[in-house]
């Protein structure tokens, strides 16, 4: 039941991401599921990420809801765990996650800090990251 409140939770924004990846799909992108969560692959919003967003430029993937769009399968494995926090963070905020992102970025550009590398919710992923770097076995 619980798991069925947080996909309800975050619906509005994964409702955008599933408008995104029909647009992926149909400009010759591809989808998969993996564990939960559509990703897609390719096509013109590929092309988007790869042309960047205001405050961090190019990026490899970006996360709405229990949907992760990226420019390819291979950033969307490199980057899974990263996004994964993403994810997590839209079912704890749900649609106020799209206004609570661009305000931790303002707070960290007050603070005389970079909005994308600093803010909050990008610390949080890159913390994973690295904590899952850590427990690959060499």
């Amino acid at each position: 039941m619980l798991r069925v409140a947080v996909y309800l939770w975050a619906l509005p924004v994964t409702f955008l991401g599933l408008l995104i990846v029909l647009m992926a799909r149909n400009s010759g992108g591809v989808q998969q599921r993996v564990d939960g969560v559509l990703e897609a692959a390719g096509g013109w919003p590929a092309r988007v990420l790869l042309h960047g967003f205001p405050f961090s430029g190019p990026v490899a993937a970006i996360t709405l809801g229990h949907v992760v769009v990226g420019v390819s399968l291979d950033a969307l494995e490199q980057t899974r765990v990263h996004e994964r926090v993403h994810v997590r963070q839209f079912e704890r905020w749900g649609v106020l996650m799209v206004l609570l992102y661009p305000l931790a970025g303002v707070i960290a550009a007050l603070r005389g800090g970079n909005p994308y590398i600093d803010n909050v919710f990008e610390r949080e992923a890159r913390a994973a990251e690295r904590a899952a770097l850590l427990q690959k076995p060499a």
